[in-house]
């Protein structure tokens, strides 16, 4: 089972606006971790069936094969606060979180703390227009 942190496993397109990304927000004070860049088929399968078939809380709709992580577009992210990752989302949490997800759509990433439906706060990503059809094909965002 597979699941990196590096930014060098991110498709080009990716790396360079994560790279761009998380510079941006040490410019601004702000700590933050890389948790999960790049992520094989067994890993994604264990975390869906968390909550499903697997103890613990529900943290992704994505089966395998249908998450950018498995196609190097995304990566996800904690905020650290005196070294301590910052996992809350209310109050002083939740402003925290708004601004480093405003610094990442700044730099051309797409920031799943707005989606509607399934928020992922630690969640970003660049798909440049593609579908998951075409990532299972080998295209990568430019």
């Amino acid at each position: 089972m597979l699941t990196s942190r590096k930014l060098e496993d991110l498709s080009p397109a990716v790396q360079a606006r994560a790279r761009a990304f998380l510079g941006a927000c040490a410019a601004q004070g702000l700590d933050v971790l890389v948790t999960c860049t790049l992520r094989d088929y067994e890993a994604q399968a264990a975390l869906f069936a968390q909550g499903r078939t697997a103890p613990g809380p529900i943290v992704t709709n994505a089966r395998p094969g249908e998450s950018w992580h498995q196609f190097g577009c995304a990566l996800d992210v904690v905020p650290l606060r005196n070294g301590k990752p910052v996992w809350g989302t209310k109050g002083a949490d939740g402003t925290l979180w708004a601004l480093i997800g405003d610094i990442g759509q700044e730099h051309g990433l797409e920031w799943a703390g707005r989606w509607s439906h399934f928020r992922e706060m630690p969640h970003f990503q660049h798909i440049g227009g593609l579908t998951l059809e075409q990532a299972r094909a080998g295209k990568r965002p430019v």
